[in-house]
């Protein structure tokens, strides 16, 4: 009798997502465009339909599918492309089980916002496409934080899609799904950290001056002085809800 461990058969799913890959790449498959249903896929890869229903589970919560029942053109699995949600959803769960430490994240978070800072700023003579309502956006994130009715949990979504949209400004797509899916991996650490109101208020006020001069840095196309003023931000934020 063999000594040797044998190896653990592939799961059966994993022939759906292999071949979706596979035709992705080679553009058989293509964003927009519906998959085959479970009885077509069962009966191609000669497994059941429970099997497909994983998979499409698996890419539904990838970002990759977005499914709907009933019956029609838009009933069934329907490729899109949100990679942001894939990501975000792993990160939060390791996370969660201390797999991940929030200091590694927040370590990662300043490499890729000072980069895309620095990045946005080369791209001065020729910005990328959008790039002024961009900006515009980024200014109207910062009025709404600083707006005195909006409320603690409002503040920190709006503070999220304010660093998200700054880094859009590199034009580079991975960057912005990295950005996205980092914000909202920690997203409840932050909304959480804030033990009263007291001690809220006082970080808010801080907060507002720092996403301003950030602002005001990353329109003036200053991108060394704006990587800083994130660095400095992301860590003073660290220090005060560590």
């Amino acid at each position: 009798m063999s000594t040797h461990p044998r190896s653990a058969s592939p799961k059966a799913y994993q022939a759906v997502l292999d071949a979706i890959e596979a035709d992705l790449r080679a553009g058989r498959l293509r964003v927009g465009e519906q998959l085959p249903g479970e009885r077509a896929l069962a009966e191609q890869h000669g497994i059941s339909r429970a099997s497909v229903r994983d998979a499409i589970r698996i890419l539904d919560v990838m970002g990759v599918v977005r499914t709907s029942t009933g019956s029609g053109p838009k009933a069934g699995a329907v490729l899109i492309s949100e990679p942001a949600a894939g990501i975000s959803t792993a990160l939060r769960m390791h996370v969660a089980s201390a797999s991940l430490g929030v200091e590694d994240i927040v370590q990662t978070r300043i490499l890729l916002e000072t980069w895309a800072a620095r990045a946005a700023s080369e791209l001065a003579a020729e910005p990328v496409a959008g790039a002024e309502g961009i900006l515009a956006e980024a200014a109207r994130l910062v009025e709404g934080m600083e707006d005195d009715g909006v409320g603690r949990q409002e503040f920190h979504d709006l503070d999220a899609r304010f660093h998200v949209v700054l880094a859009s400004l590199s034009g580079n797509a991975v960057i912005t799904a990295m950005m996205e899916s980092l914000r909202l991996s920690i997203r409840d650490y932050v909304s959480e950290a804030m033990s009263s109101r007291g001690e809220w208020d006082s970080v808010a006020s801080v907060l507002k001056e720092q996403h301003r001069r950030i602002l005001a840095a990353v329109a003036e196309r200053r991108g060394d002085d704006a990587a800083e003023l994130l660095r400095e931000h992301i860590e003073w934020f660290h220090r005060e809800v560590g």
